[in-house]
């Protein structure tokens, strides 16, 4: 296996590894909204290695998660969805710009856009996954899940412009020093 391959494959795992910590740990819980640093290990794996890392960082990750947190049930595979999504969305992202020459890290406006773009459609996603489970679990209650929708997006949109506020100068620095080759 080229020592490249190699490398990179640590770097998803250690990634993957922070997802953990970063989801349970630093994070505030507010009703049905929560605010957490587990996206950040997947915008970092989208924007250096593109979607296929992103997705399989954070289903690892989120699959740690849910079986720490809930242990497994029918729709523990469910929830891992909506974070392979914002990886699926910003490493496409990353791709389509160094197609076009440059790293989406270097265009910020840009990358905020797909960061964000990202957030909402892991926020819909989350969504959908907690009606089919309130529908297959027999808890559903509309309120409970379109209640705080509007909330939930915008709180997303917030913590999309802080995970990518985050993510774009540590990137940089990893590509300065050499440390990963990826896109």
């Amino acid at each position: 296996m080229p020592k490249m391959n190699v490398k990179r494959m640590c770097y998803a795992a250690l990634l993957a590894a922070m997802y953990l910590p970063l989801s349970l740990y630093a994070a505030v819980q507010m009703g049905n909204v929560r605010i957490s640093f587990g996206s950040l290990p997947v915008v970092a794996a989208a924007l250096l290695f593109g979607p296929v890392d992103a997705v399989v960082v954070a289903m690892v990750g989120e699959f740690f998660k849910q079986i720490l947190t809930y242990g497994v049930t029918y729709t523990t595979v469910l929830y891992l969805i909506p974070p392979a999504l914002r990886g699926l969305v910003v490493g496409v992202g990353a791709a389509l710009a160094l197609r076009r020459g440059r790293h989406l890290e270097d265009r910020r406006a840009l990358c905020y856009a797909v960061c964000v773009a990202a957030a909402l459609c892991t926020t819909v996603g989350n969504t959908l996954v907690n009606w089919l489970d309130s529908v297959l679990m027999g808890y559903y209650f509309p309120g409970l899940i379109l209640g705080d929708l509007a909330w939930r997006l915008i709180v997303g949109m917030i913590n999309a412009v802080v995970m990518a506020s985050l993510a774009i100068p540590l990137v940089k620095a990893l590509r300065r020093r050499n440390a990963v080759s990826g896109l």
